[in-house]
């Protein structure tokens, strides 16, 4: 059963960058966004998407299992922790593994950076600043229960494909009521608006 996490409802981004301008924010990397804001469909759709890093767990983290220097750890509760600074060596092997295109390396500085879900804020019970801030509630974060609570009927996804692997991970995604989980890995097929599919990425109309 999820805990508390983000639930990303990729319908309801309307791609106004409030996230990435909050994440900016964080007393751990002030100054540099951690969030991506993905248009899957540029030039042909206005559809948007925020990226957080998803805190896989199973199989675990790739980007802490190929980690050389041991730099990114994973706490009690499932959060993968950006790099630590005083191990990471900017091999940039995390970049090439994670499956959801999340990890940065500040080449200037040799360091990976990423979300680790405002841990300084969410180890406390406080909501990250992307989740915060979005006027829409296209980031949730809250339980399971809270969500289907202000949105009843709505179904999430802990399961992506990239191929023959399947990845499990501690942030979910709202889908469609009758997606076949697992989602398929990169862009979805569709995405839904107010119930209706949205033309450009792959929908029917």
């Amino acid at each position: 059963m999820l805990g508390r996490t983000i639930f990303i409802d990729p319908g309801r981004c309307i791609g106004c960058q409030a996230c990435v301008s909050a994440c900016r924010e964080c007393d751990s990397h002030r100054g540099k966004s951690m969030i991506h804001l993905d248009y899957p469909d540029e030039g042909r759709s206005v559809a948007s998407l925020p990226t957080v890093c998803m805190h896989c767990e199973d199989p675990v983290a790739p980007c802490a299992e190929v980690c050389p220097a041991e730099a990114i750890l994973i706490t009690a509760d499932g959060v993968v922790q950006e790099a630590d600074p005083t191990r990471c060596i900017g091999c940039a092997n995390c970049v090439n593994a994670c499956p959801f295109g999340v990890p940065k390396i500040d080449l200037e500085a040799k360091l990976q950076m990423k979300c680790n879900l405002c841990y300084d804020r969410t180890s406390y019970g406080l909501a990250p600043m992307c989740a915060t801030v979005c006027p829409t509630g296209a980031l949730f974060y809250g339980t399971l229960e809270e969500l289907q609570a202000e949105r009843p009927g709505v179904d999430v996804s802990t399961l992506f494909a990239f191929g023959d692997v399947t990845v499990s991970t501690g942030v979910a995604m709202v889908v469609p009521a009758d997606r076949q989980q697992p989602v398929p890995g990169g862009l979805l097929n569709l995405i839904e608006v107010n119930g209706q599919p949205t033309p450009g990425n792959g929908a029917t109309l």
